[in-house]
Formats: structure tokens, C-alpha cells, sequence
């Protein structure tokens, strides 16, 4: 019996808006072109994931210039979820407005935070998020309180926020979303880039997809690729999709697309036709464009005589220099700890030999800065018959991140951590992707409308990163869970009627 509803993608928009919709009874049908991730040996190998890149899909991209690098993106069930941070962060209030930048200004959003807020309370709910209010001047309105108290520091990670408010600075807990003790049971490391494997972190599967799945109207279907959206008028007629060699069309009065702000582009794009020679759902030629992806710079803050004796490390931010910093008052970004870098990370991050490595992930604190990347429409995601994705991504904001980077080392070096080595993320690792679908009101320069319904198409949605028209500077996550839920509430009332 054919689906009502076909969700294409099982990460945190396509899980989360399946767990909104499964309520209906309405048959929907997820499709995942990976699989299940089972726990393993390798699930808790800091050599094999940062080392051999066991986890990582076996597949080519390439940049503007045609070199071939093979991407940060993983294809499981639960997405890029799986290997996730579990930060859960909210969008700031003016982060949904032109704000002013050093090196350009925002568009704003076609919403207001007011119109997503009730959504990012229910997004904390249904992701089990651990926080706590009352220490960031920057944090918006919530409607709710965080549902957990939050993940506690480690002794040395209370000592760094000591440090850090003796300087002026507001520290607050990382609004997270893992189970501590479940997930340590497993084995004594960090979260960040480790997969979930055991249901220890507030993952797309985890949580959104667990969820959806509790009702018999929902069905995954894994280890299936969507090659091609085909279209006639308004409409999607149907959904080309690839299993063991095997080639099949499905078809739904509804089709949702959620597979990630670069592969979502890549599809629409690969669904060119006649009717549509630039590509699906692209009248506007705005497909691919505009692709954002943080400004983001990893510190190590080394004291050869004093040891980090931390497991995780990932449970504070601050958010001083969010709004403000620059020269003219203009925003610079966050801040907050990475996971835990040992000395096998190093190794295999910074090349290394692993008696160096060691010495320094053991006696240094692992902290992290994130800027916003501004829309650019010239930084784009492409697709070529005969290569595939090409991402051109082009940097924005670089000085505020510069100035950012600058004033977190005088705060690590301040807090007794003398010598700061910093290294930025490199393109390879897309993992905070958005904006290559965007929402807007004007057809001609946006592909969804506010409620994430293509412009171009009556029975399309896009519900994933890539619908973002500004990537903020906070992790995305819980952004786009909101938006999820706040589309599925369009569409539940659509399919009502």
C-alpha cells in the first residue's frame, strides 16, 4: 500500500518530523540510504574514527578547483546526529533579524524567535535537552524550562569557569543532550565525534526516530538511495530510489525532503528536466546557492605542568562576545569546550607522533570558537553527471572569527593555560551545513516558504539545515528540530483537510 507521506532522510529533520506527523495514522515512509549503526569495538576506537575514518561513508566530493576529498557527512540512520556534539542550542533572539557584521550584514529570517519558541520547547522535550537558565545574558525567552538539570562539570572544567567569570565572563552550561551515566557505562571517553551506539545520546534515532517508530502507521525503510525526484506541473509524481542494484519509483501524496543541506541541493539539482532544466524546486536558481558552515577553531591550551585529568570536558560556553566584541560593537561569536582531546585524536588530527600527542592532550584544555558564516550566493553546492557533488564553499566573517580566535587565547592564557595553539576546521567537515534551500517570502529569491513547502512545488517539502537563511553562531540542531516540528504542524493540518 502506498505511503501518505515519504520523508527522505532519518536525521534531525526528517526523524523529528516524522515523530510529528506519526501521531496522525497516516502511513508514512522514511527513507534512509544507511543503516543501523551497531555497536562495535570501533564505536569507542578514537585510532579508527580519527585515525582510519571507520564510520565515514566510502564516497568523493569535490571543491571548486576538482580536488577530491571525501566529506565529514555520514550515512546511518540518525544521520550526522550519531557522531554529534549533542549541543543543543537555541538561536538568539536577533540572530532572526538583520544583524550587522563586520564584513556584511544578515538577511533575517521570515520568522520572528516568538514564532518558533513554543517549537524549540517542544524540540528540548522530545530531546530529553539537560541545561540550566538564569547565567546568559544572551539566552532568549523560553516558554519552559530545560526538562534535565545539566550535564556537571568535571573538577578541572569547574576550575576553567571559575577562571573564566574572575575575567567578567558569563559562563553558562552547555544545553546538552546525553545521559551521562548510560553513556560512561559504555566506555570512559567524550561524546563529541564518537557514534551513539548504545541510545546514551539525544540522537535523531535515539529520540525523534524511537518515537515515531512507536506508531505501526511508520515505516523505515534503510539501505535505500533516492537518486531522482520526478515532477509533472506542481506536483512530485514520484521518488527514484536504488536499493542493491535495483531501481524503483515511490510514490506519495506528500514527499519531504531531509537529507542534509548539501545532499537535499545535490537531489534537487540531479532531478533536472525539461520542465525544470535548472533542477527541481529552482525556478528561483537559489538551489545550492548561499551554503554556510561556521567558522569554526579548535584551541589547545597547553601547560607542560599541569595535567587535564577531564572525560568528557564538553559542558560550558560563553557567550560574551556573541552580540558584540568587534571594533564598531559588531558580533564575534560563541564559545564552548570541545569534547575531550586524547592523545590518539592529536595524533591523527595534528599529525603527530603519539609520545608528543599524548604529553599535550594530557596536559591541556580543549576549547572551542564558533562564528557565523554570512549567506554568499556564490558559495554553493553543485552537481555534475559525471563527479557528483561539488562544494565551492567560500568563507565569510573571517576577521570577526580572527578577532574571536584572538580574544579566546587572552582568556585561556589568562585562566593559567599559557601556550594556545589553535587550528581551524577544515573544509572536509561540513558539520554544521545549512542554508542551500532557504526560506523566504519572495519566490524569486528563496525555494520554501515560511512553513518549508517548496515555492515551485505544491506537495514538496524541505525540512532539514538547508532551509536556514542564516546559520547563527550556535550549533543548528535544535534549530532545525523546531522548524521540523513547526512544519509538521502545517502539514498535519494539510493532510486533515
Amino acid at each position: 500500500m502506498s505511503p501518505d507521506v515519504i520523508i527522505l532522510g532519518s536525521g534531525m529533520g526528517g526523524a523529528t518530523l516524522a515523530a510529528a506527523l506519526a501521531p496522525t495514522g497516516r502511513r508514512i515512509l522514511i527513507v534512509e540510504r544507511g543503516e543501523r549503526l551497531v555497536d562495535s569495538p570501533e564505536a569507542r576506537d578514537p585510532v579508527a574514527i580519527f585515525g582510519r575514518g571507520h564510520f565515514k561513508p566510502r564516497e568523493t566530493w569535490r571543491d571548486a578547483r576538482g580536488a577530491a576529498f571525501n566529506p565529514g557527512n555520514y550515512a546511518c540512520v540518525g544521520g550526522n546526529t550519531k557522531f554529534y556534539g549533542a549541543v543543543l542550542l537555541r538561536y538568539r533572539e536577533k540572530d532572526f533579524r538583520p544583524l550587522r557584521h563586520m564584513q556584511g550584514t544578515t538577511p533575517g529570517w521570515p520568522i520572528s524567535y516568538a514564532d518558533l519558541e513554543p517549537y524549540y520547547s517542544q524540540a528540548e522535550t522530545l530531546y530529553r535537552v539537560r541545561g540550566a537558565l538564569g547565567d546568559d545574558p544572551t539566552e532568549p525567552p523560553h516558554s519552559a524550562p530545560y526538562p534535565f538539570p545539566p550535564v556537571p562539570d568535571e573538577p578541572d572544567i569547574a576550575a576553567l569557569r571559575s577562571a573564566f567569570a574572575a575575567q567578567g565572563l558569563h559562563v553558562s552550561s552547555l544545553p546538552l543532550g546525553v545521559d551521562l551515566d548510560r553513556w560512561l557505562a559504555r566506555a570512559p571517553t567524550t561524546w563529541d565525534a564518537f557514534p551513539d551506539t548504545t541510545g546514551a545520546k539525544s540522537d535523531a534515532e535515539s529520540c525523534g526516530l524511537t518515537a515515531a517508530l512507536k506508531h505501526p502507521n511508520v515505516t523505515l525503510l534503510t539501505g535505500t538511495r533516492a537518486t531522482r525526484l520526478m515532477a509533472e506541473g506542481r506536483r512530485v509524481t514520484g521518488v527514484e530510489v536504488e536499493c542493491d542494484g535495483r531501481r524503483e519509483v515511490l510514490t506519495a501524496p506528500v514527499v519531504c525532503l531531509a537529507a542534509g543541506a548539501v545532499m537535499s541541493a545535490a537531489l534537487l539539482l540531479a532531478s533536472a528536466s525539461d520542465d525544470h532544466p535548472r533542477g527541481l524546486a529552482n525556478s528561483s536558481d537559489q538551489v545550492g546557492r548561499n551554503f554556510m558552515n561556521h567558522n569554526l577553531t579548535g584551541l589547545v591550551a597547553w601547560h607542560p605542568f599541569r595535567r587535564n585529568r577531564t572525560v568528557y570536558e564538553k559542558t560550558i560556553q560563553f557567550n560574551d562576545w556573541y552580540l558584540t566584541g568587534g571594533p564598531n560593537g559588531e558580533p564575534l561569536g560563541n564559545v564552548q569546550m570541545l569534547g575531550r582531546v586524547t592523545g590518539p585524536i592529536l595524533a591523527a588530527e595534528g599529525n603527530l607522533p603519539p609520545w608528543l600527542a599524548r604529553h599535550i592532550a594530557d596536559h591541556s584544555i580543549h576549547i572551542m570558537a564558533m562564528s557565523e558564516d554570512l549567506p554568499d550566493p556564490e558559495s554553493r553546492v553543485l552537481w555534475r553527471k559525471s563527479g557528483g557533488v561539488v562544494l565551492d564553499w567560500r568563507r565569510t566573517n573571517v576577521a570577526a572569527h580572527d578577532l574571536l580566535v584572538k580574544r579566546l587565547k587572552q582568556a585561556m592564557r589568562r585562566a593559567g593555560w599559557p601556550i594556545v595553539l589553535s587550528r581551524g576546521f577544515p573544509k572536509s567537515k561540513p558539520s554544521h551545513q545549512c542554508g542551500t534551500a532557504c526560506m523566504g517570502d519572495d519566490p524569486t529569491r528563496s525555494v520554501v516558504t515560511p512553513d518549508l513547502r517548496a515555492h515551485d512545488l505544491d506537495n514538496l517539502y524541505i525540512v532539514d539545515a538547508s532551509v536556514l537563511p542564516t546559520s547563527a553562531a550556535v550549533n543548528p540542531s535544535l534549530t532545525v528540530a523546531a522548524l521540523a516540528l513547526r512544519a509538521g504542524d502545517h502539514i498535519r493540518q494539510r493532510l486533515a483537510a
